[in-house]
């Protein structure tokens, strides 16, 4: 049976600029000043590897106690400045679809809880569906443990498993899982992007995802 598993943020749910702005502002006032495009540009691989990368360009490394708070100081200012979700165009009405369809799915997301919770909330997503987060894993995308660990849970086949992402991040992470992934441009990546990072279609929104379903063999 053909089964999906989802990115979150930038994805299903309208949360990456605010990331963008709390990053920036975490990161400000570490006395790490940046451009918010910088930051665009890694959003949705782990914090961890997203803040050391960011620390390195800017010639100042940090320890790994700097970086967690950086990290907890990022998803305090996230809940601050967004305290209310909003799913993306056709983001909820494709998950009913599916659910309609008894089409498995499950979320496999570099965001953590807290934070996820208020958009999981708002599209819908319940204690039956599986999710992954970054707490449940060793190492967050580009690496590939996400999507197995959610793979595995869903007790799915990796052969049948075509990950939708927003990000090259998401997309380099299927590829190295040995899944099929299709994009959507609802991150801010271009069309041409997401296939040279491995996307066997991209898709404007969820909405026009849920309207190609036979596409990827489901239907």
């Amino acid at each position: 049976m053909r089964a999906l598993i989802f990115d979150l943020d930038g994805t299903l749910i309208d949360t990456l600029y605010a990331h963008v702005f709390a990053w920036q502002r975490a990161l400000a006032e570490a006395e790490l000043p940046i451009e918010g495009w910088r930051i665009h540009r890694r959003i949705g691989m782990s914090g961890g590897l997203f803040t050391r990368a960011l620390a390195r360009e800017l010639g100042r490394p940090l320890n790994d106690e700097q970086i967690n708070a950086i990290q907890d100081r990022h998803g305090n200012l996230f809940r601050e400045l967004l305290p209310e979700r909003r799913p993306l165009p056709g983001a909820a009405e494709l998950l009913r679809h599916l659910e309609a369809l008894d089409v498995p799915y499950g979320i496999a997301t570099s965001g953590r809880r807290p934070e996820i919770d208020a958009s999981l909330e708002v599209l819908g997503i319940g204690p039956g569906v599986i999710v992954v987060e970054r707490g449940d894993v060793m190492r967050a995308k580009p690496e590939p443990d996400l999507f197995l660990a959610c793979q595995e849970r869903m007790g799915v086949e990796i052969r049948d498993v075509t990950v939708v992402g927003d990000a090259v991040w998401d997309l380099l992470a299927a590829r190295r899982a040995g899944m099929l992934s299709v994009g959507l441009l609802t991150g801010g990546y271009g069309e041409d992007e997401l296939a040279q990072a491995g996307a066997f279609r991209v898709y404007r929104d969820a909405a026009e995802l849920n309207a190609s379903l036979d596409e990827l063999g489901i239907g």
